[in-house]
């Protein structure tokens, strides 16, 4: 055992450990943690707060996603996209990659406490929790409506961003955890639909693996009705202006396009392509968002 523990250990390089902190993942949810930051402020971020505190929030999420990789090794083995994944393939050992998991959440407490603040530190923690334990260990296998409920951890990073910088909780950075709590239903559930069989056979209760793929297309129109809403609300608080609107609608109404193609059936891999055109919606909304906060048209 001890020298296959330490063959294991010899396969891993530098790349296994990045892979296991799902780094575009992470890079997604650090442009909205930056963008959170700089909608706080008008008058700049200061480069302690911008740096560190983005640094930390990454961190943290990095220890997340490490521990995802612990806990569903044998669901990863089954599936084609994750088979070869560090910890599934035993390039990084279990034990290995839940030090690094520790270190990398220890690095990043420690950062977030120094240069931001505590709030935003144990926001951050509770998030790291939120997704590593609750959703990874309990709902992800529990529910059919893992995703909805478990979304809530993976919409943080705006509100973690604007409280680094404020210290305080208030209503815009709740707004944009909310559009991202609405998109993310709609963004995975797509993917869902396109890795249905792999679902299946790992026997995860994704919500067409148990109610079928016409039931969760009818609720990905549903979802995206609802965050199409939920991103018109900065500009009805005055959050935002005209130019953030626009984007809004123009992107909204297209997410809602591919809800609809994906819902007929008319198209191959309109799964696939729901859940890709998904992923650049996010980043083009919160670009729209800081854009319109610093541009006076």
């Amino acid at each position: 055992m001890a020298t296959l523990a330490r063959t294991q250990l010899n396969q891993a390089s530098w790349r296994d450990y990045l892979e296991l902190t799902k780094p575009r993942v992470v890079l997604m949810m650090l442009i909205t943690s930056l963008v959170g930051m700089y909608l706080a402020t008008r008058a700049g971020v200061a480069w302690p707060v911008l740096i560190f505190g983005n640094l930390g929030i990454g961190l943290c999420a990095g220890a997340a996603a490490t521990v995802n990789h612990v806990v569903d090794r044998r669901i990863d083995a089954l599936m084609a996209r994750t088979h070869k994944r560090p910890v599934t393939a035993g390039r990084v050992s279990p034990l290995a990659a839940l030090a690094f998991a520790l270190l990398l959440a220890v690095t990043g407490m420690a950062l977030l406490l120094r240069f931001t603040n505590q709030l935003a530190a144990w926001l951050t923690l509770a998030s790291l929790l939120g997704y590593a334990v609750i959703y990874t260990g309990f709902l992800k296998r529990a529910t059919p409506q893992n995703i909805v409920i478990g979304g809530l951890a993976g919409a943080a990073p705006p509100l973690l961003g604007w409280v680094a910088v404020t210290g305080q909780i208030s209503a815009p950075p709740l707004l944009l955890v909310l559009i991202i709590f609405a998109w993310t239903p709609p963004h995975f559930w797509a993917l869902a639909i396109h890795r249905k069989a792999e679902y299946a056979k790992a026997d995860i209760p994704m919500l067409p693996v148990t109610h079928g793929e016409h039931y969760t297309k009818v609720h990905i129109i549903l979802y995206t009705l609802v965050m199409f809403a939920v991103t018109l609300l900065p500009y009805a608080i005055h959050m935002s202006g005209e130019l953030y609107l626009a984007a809004a609608v123009v992107l909204g109404l297209r997410f809602l396009h591919w809800s609809w193609v994906l819902y007929r059936g008319t198209q191959p891999h309109a799964a696939i392509n729901t859940f890709k055109y998904s992923i650049w919606y996010l980043l083009l909304l919160f670009i729209a968002l800081l854009l319109d906060h610093y541009l006076i048209i």
